[in-house]
Order: structure tokens, then C-alpha cells, then sequence
């Protein structure tokens, strides 16, 4: 076995010993690399405390470097992958999860958030690349028809302007997300926490497949890998700090989607929040988010996702606008005397200055140019609103001579 061939096999050997994010690991690859990291940990030398239970308890249950070795077949029979910091594909800015701390931290899942010493892939496109100019959109499981709605456009529109959606695989808003994307023909990446051969939930296998041909499945966690509860949390990271931010459309009072963006938040990402109907529990977690995060933006559209992610100065998007109208050119003293004129009727000049503040001079010149632009008539009494305008009516189409 070649020295790289044995630093892949103790990378994937060291993310089954211990959970992927595991800070204490990242550090010693860091200082000894795997292999050195790897004989260490198997012989007892790990930090006192749960890490060498872990250990200890896995290695109990199987030789590592066996373990490792048969995963990396199951892979190659899978048609995947393995992916490593020593590879060109290795998308670089997931390294900005060494510097991330959560506040507050409980849990240790919240605490071990360092970054991923492999990733298993499934699909053709280069992770790298794919993961260079994307968006994350992640949501509520038990979205509604409006949080399906929002993600498909997110994804459609973000897709279509040749970002890459990335999202979890879950029901409700990261499939509606995926599927976006893939009906714009675009490019989306799904990040699974669990192994790429027990895709979870069940239920979106054959999204899993459409995916694979045109996008890409990836996880931490080798084939076989079951979906635990803390995996997604763990997972989440990836997702924050693998894309240049994330959109939460439609999130719970307690959701694994507002701690993606939160993640994202203390990565120096962008953390985005589609806002939804009050009265939809669906709607608590984003809009308590928005509350709570003073750096998190309150989104609408594709545009406003691209003004936070895109080029600066760039990809700015468009001011809201009512429908635009004739009198918005209008300045004030032509509009006061539009105002004070009668909706029947006609006005002097006198009495319609005095009602509307202008002097007579003014009122005189103002009131030429309404009538230029067709907005008042005069009359032998005074001046007068003009009727609205008629519809024109289709010609008549002239019948074929004979």
C-alpha cells in the first residue's frame, strides 16, 4: 500500500472511530496526520474523557483499518468515491469550520463542529467546483403547500442562474429546493448523514438518483452508515459552511434548519430567512430567528438571495415598485392642481390656484402642460379632469375577397 493509499484509509478509519466534526481528532491530524493520528488513537493514546470510550468501544466492535479498507470497496461498487484535503476537488472553505464556535453550547454535538477529514461522493461533477458558487436552501420537513412553493422557486431561479442548490434530501423544503433545481436543468448537491447507499428518508430514493446522474450525493459517513438524530446536526455544518449562505424557508419552533443557520451565521456566512404567515407554526422558528440574529437578512425572491451572495454591486436587487403611474412625473404644483380639480365638473382658474396654493401664473403654466399631457380639457368654464381613455377595440379583420 502506496503512503497516500494508507492516509485515505486512515482518514476514513478515524471517521468511524469517532464522529466526523470531532475536534480533538481534527487537531491531531493537523499536528501528526492520519496514519500517526490513527496508530495513536488505537493505542489507548487518545485524550482522556468520552473520546477514548469512544474509541475504545468501536474498536471493541471491529478492526478499524478492516472496517476502513472493506468501505472503501462498498464504495467502488457503489460507483462512489472518497474525497480528501489532499485531493483537487476538496472544496477549501469548509476549513473555516476550525474557527467555528457556537455560543451557549449544551451539547457536544454544538461544540464539535471541526472540519470534515474526508467526504464520500456519488456523482460525476467535481465537489469543488460545485460547491463554489452555491446556496443553501433548507426548511421545515412538514413544509406547506406556500413553503413548497417558495423553495421550488428559490430553486428553480438560483438554478437557473447557474448557482448550485444544495440542501439535505429531507421531505418538504429541501426536496422541493432539489427538485427546483433539477427541473431548471441546474446543478444541486445533496449532503446526506448517513451513507450514500442508505439514502434517508426512503421515500426520495429516486430523487437521490436523479441527483446522483446530474448533481452530486455527498456525506461524511461511509457506505452503510445509518441515519442517526445527532448525524443531522452534525451534518449541518457541512451545509453552512460548505455555500455562501443559507435560506431557511419555513422553519418550526425547535428545527435542525435554524441551526443551519445559525451555524452559518458564526461561520462568516450569509444567514437568510423567507418570512411566512403568522399564524403558521411553520413560521415560528424563521421568524423568532429573524428576531433573534440581527445578522440574519429577511428574504423574497432569487433576487434578494443573489444581492447577499453574489458579486457587490453587482447582483443588487431591483427596489419594490408599485405599478408605475402617469402622475409619478408630475412635480408638486402640477399635482396639487390635479388634486383640487372636481371628479365632475369644471373649475376657474381663479378659484382652483386658491384651492390648490399656487399663484395664478404658475397655475396657468401648470395647467398647459396637464392638458399637453392629456390629463385636463378646457373648457368655456374653467378647466375640467379628462375622461378616462377607452379601450381600444381590435380591428375588424377584413374578409378574403373572392
Amino acid at each position: 500500500m502506496s503512503a497516500e493509499e494508507e492516509r485515505r484509509l486512515a482518514r476514513v478509519a478515524l471517521t468511524w472511530l469517532a464522529e466526523p466534526g470531532t475536534r480533538a481528532v481534527h487537531h491531531l491530524v493537523e499536528r501528526h496526520g492520519p496514519v500517526e493520528t490513527l496508530d495513536l488513537l488505537l493505542d489507548g493514546g487518545s485524550p482522556a474523557g468520552w473520546l477514548h470510550t469512544t474509541v475504545a468501544a468501536r474498536s471493541a466492535a471491529g478492526d478499524a483499518r478492516a472496517v476502513a479498507a472493506e468501505a472503501l470497496e462498498r464504495a467502488d461498487r457503489l460507483g462512489a468515491r472518497l474525497v480528501t484535503p489532499d485531493d483537487d476537488e476538496w472544496p477549501a472553505q469548509v476549513a473555516s469550520l476550525a474557527a467555528l464556535r457556537l455560543p451557549d453550547v449544551s451539547r457536544r454535538v454544538d461544540g464539535e463542529t471541526a472540519p470534515p477529514l474526508c467526504f464520500w461522493v456519488r456523482g460525476s461533477w467535481p465537489l469543488g467546483e460545485a460547491l463554489d458558487r452555491s446556496v443553501a436552501v433548507v426548511g421545515a420537513r412538514a413544509a406547506t403547500g406556500y413553503g413548497q412553493h417558495v423553495a421550488t422557486e428559490l430553486g428553480y431561479g438560483l438554478a437557473e442562474r447557474d448557482w448550485t442548490v444544495v440542501s439535505g434530501g429531507a421531505f418538504g423544503i429541501d426536496a422541493a429546493a432539489h427538485r427546483g433545481a433539477l427541473t431548471a436543468g441546474g446543478l444541486t448537491v445533496a449532503v446526506l448523514a448517513c451513507g450514500l447507499d442508505r439514502p434517508y428518508p426512503m421515500g426520495n430514493a429516486a430523487l437521490f438518483d436523479r441527483i446522483a446522474e446530474t448533481g452530486l450525493l455527498v456525506s461524511e459517513w461511509p457506505p452503510g452508515a445509518e441515519p442517526l438524530r445527532p448525524r443531522f446536526l452534525i451534518r449541518n455544518r457541512v451545509i453552512a459552511a460548505g455555500t455562501r449562505g443559507t435560506v431557511v424557508v419555513e422553519a418550526s419552533a425547535r428545527s435542525g434548519a435554524t441551526q443551519t443557520a445559525r451555524r452559518a451565521i458564526h461561520s462568516n456566512r450569509v444567514a437568510m430567512v423567507v418570512p411566512g404567515p403568522v399564524t403558521s407554526a411553520m413560521s415560528v422558528g424563521a421568524h423568532e430567528f429573524l428576531r433573534e440574529h440581527s445578522k440574519a437578512r429577511l428574504v423574497t425572491g432569487v433576487a434578494h438571495v443573489l444581492e447577499e451572495v453574489g458579486r457587490i454591486g453587482a447582483d443588487l436587487a431591483p427596489l419594490a415598485r408599485g405599478p408605475q403611474r402617469a402622475t409619478d412625473a408630475l412635480d408638486d404644483e402640477a399635482r396639487s392642481l390635479l388634486e383640487a380639480l372636481p371628479r365632475r365638473g369644471a373649475m376657474g382658474v381663479d378659484r382652483l390656484s386658491a384651492r390648490a396654493g399656487v399663484d395664478l401664473r404658475t397655475a396657468l403654466r401648470k395647467l398647459s402642460l396637464l392638458e399637453e399631457l392629456s390629463m385636463v380639457v378646457r373648457r368655456d368654464d374653467g378647466y375640467a379632469l379628462a375622461p378616462p381613455a377607452k379601450p381600444k377595440r381590435a380591428a375588424a379583420e377584413t374578409p378574403a375577397s373572392t
